[in-house]
């Protein structure tokens, strides 16, 4: 008996390429740079299953050309990249990665908020420069991380986890999320829930970590920074997608904002290059989960799930689906 094709649309971790050829046929495609749209068509034309990353934009017309297609597993939490409506209407299961990049997520945003705070990216590209001439009472002076006002925007896995990581800090927790947590969750991690009026008033600093969908787009604008303190920063390291690119770079231009740390962007890999002439923001491109034991469990739980839908068993970490 033929065993089911299954298209890995970009270089992934090994041990994932391992566990799917004992189950299933591989198409591998070894490429960091991954499929052009036309490839990425004529390779799905055959595939019952596919693993993809955020960079596959995989849309309805896509699918129409991969009629044996039934599984998408994405490698990665988020999956804005991916039809789902299309996808569930043609009968094909879609599945993430959830949970396992919680922690170095929030590692990432942590540091973030560290960095832009105490101007760790700006000192550093000044002592390289050779600038550094002697010790100075008001030198490259940040802002005070300990004992600050924190507002988490989106209070799932991630949020939780940043807001753990922020009473190591002795910090004031605020949050906004769709749904309040329990009274019990919002003691354990001194938590506080406000609306998103009072959130943008009082936090020094906000950390977005909300998912990207129709809702959401956009949300972070020129009138939510202008809620925000003047000597606030901004932390992103959920997707570009929600922020106003053009109202962020005004409000630090104008320094109605005080600084941003960026680790997603609208249109990633592309960079708007008003934010590489800006020493108050620091930039990072998408290494929010890059840590080799989270992104190897990463294409280890993709590859999990279709080798659950080879075996007809239960596919865990569907998208959409409880339980």
């Amino acid at each position: 008996m033929s065993r089911c094709r299954v298209l890995v649309t970009r270089y992934v971790y090994p041990a994932a390429l391992e566990l799917l050829r004992r189950h299933t046929e591989v198409d591998y495609r070894d490429s960091r740079d991954g499929l052009a749209r036309d490839a990425l068509t004529e390779a799905l034309r055959s595939c019952a299953a596919v693993v993809c990353q955020l960079t596959d934009r995989i849309d309805a017309d896509l699918l129409d050309a991969a009629p044996e297609l039934r599984l998408i597993a994405n490698v990665a939490v988020g999956y804005d990249n991916i039809d789902v409506g299309a996808a569930t209407a043609r009968g094909i299961v879609v599945t993430n990665t959830p949970g396992v990049l919680t922690e170095s997520t929030a590692d990432l945003a942590f540091a973030l908020l560290l960095a832009v705070g105490r101007r760790v990216g700006e000192a550093e590209r000044w002592l390289r420069a050779g600038n550094w001439r002697q010790w100075e009472i008001d030198l490259l002076c940040g802002r005070e991380v300990h004992g600050a006002t924190l507002g988490i925007l989106g209070m799932g896995r991630i949020g939780q986890a940043v807001a753990r990581r922020a009473r190591g800090f002795a910090m004031e927790v605020l949050y906004h999320s769709r749904r309040q947590l329990p009274e019990s969750t919002e003691r354990e991690l001194g938590a506080r829930f406000v609306t998103r009026a009072e959130l943008f008033a009082a936090a020094d600093f906000v950390s977005l970590h909300l998912p990207l969908d129709a809702t959401t787009r956009g949300s972070i604008g020129a009138a939510e920074l202008r809620q925000m303190k003047s000597t606030a920063c901004l932390i992103n390291t959920a997707r570009g997608g929600l922020v106003d690119d053009g109202a962020l770079l005004a409000a630090l231009r104008e320094g109605t904002l005080a600084g941003a740390g960026l680790d997603v962007f609208p249109a990633e890999p592309e960079v708007d290059p008003g934010y590489l002439e800006l020493e108050n923001v620091v930039l990072l491109p998408h290494i929010g989960s890059a840590s080799v034991a989270t992104r190897t469990r990463m294409c280890l739980l993709a590859a999990e799930s279709v080798v659950a839908w080879v075996r007809g068993e239960v596919v865990p970490r569907q998208v959409g689906v409880e339980g």
